[in-house]
């Protein structure tokens, strides 16, 4: 859905950018927030003055807590799904799966980190989210996935990777959310948004990562 265009500096301007988005996105418009996000991603990887992720905290698939602590000085990947979708979710889902089957042949597990939010805690708990990332061939040890209050769900999709996540009676299954995977560097800075049904999104992802590996020593 996005695609992904070069951002230089990452400067006042681009803040104003996201407070805005994070205003619109809370009306629950899809369209308006596809178009009000800023572009992070292919020339925007070197920079280091992006949007900081909020602290939070969730319950894993084994009824563990997740926090921002689990990621801190870590690469993640993040998105957002429900288990009985029966839309794009299969999709993302499988995607990112292969995502972690790349990153684990070339030995970047651990480095890098998968995050997977429900948008519907009333229905997927931890067992059920557990027994879906079974099936999809979850590695837990770098991979959660997470439930916790509806509020606190919406609100870090919202205003902490300024994506959409709503009840929705027009959506398929009853919730609308972002088929977005959001690309989050060591220091918790948002560096890229990618279609995560899109194969060749999903592989520029992994060049992503790959770069914010490779200049890791040079930011320290």
């Amino acid at each position: 859905m996005i695609a992904v265009k070069p951002l230089k500096n990452v400067n006042c301007f681009a803040y104003l950018c996201l407070l805005l988005a994070s205003a619109l996105i809370a009306c629950g418009d899809p369209d308006i927030e596809e178009q009000a996000l800023p572009y992070y991603g292919q020339g925007a990887i070197s920079d280091s003055s992006a949007f900081t992720v909020p602290k939070f905290s969730f319950i894993n698939q084994d009824s563990l807590e997740i926090s921002h602590r689990d990621y801190e000085g870590h690469i993640y990947v993040t998105d957002f799904f429900f288990t009985t979708c029966p839309s794009i979710c299969p999709i993302m889902s499988s995607q990112m799966s292969r995502l972690q089957g790349l990153l684990d042949q070339k030995g970047l597990l651990g480095e890098v980190k998968l995050l997977s939010h429900t948008v519907d805690p009333e229905h997927d708990r931890p067992q059920v989210l557990k027994e879906y990332a079974t099936r999809i061939g979850a590695q837990f040890e770098h991979w959660n996935f997470v439930t916790g209050t509806q509020e606190d769900l919406y609100d870090q999709a919202r205003h902490g990777y300024f994506m959409t996540a709503l009840v929705s009676d027009t959506a398929a299954g009853g919730f609308f959310h972002s088929d977005n995977f959001v690309l989050i560097d060591q220091k918790m800075h948002i560096r890229g948004y990618y279609d995560g049904t899109s194969t060749t999104d999903v592989d520029q992802l992994l060049l992503d990562i790959e770069k914010l590996i490779n200049q890791q020593p040079n930011e320290k």
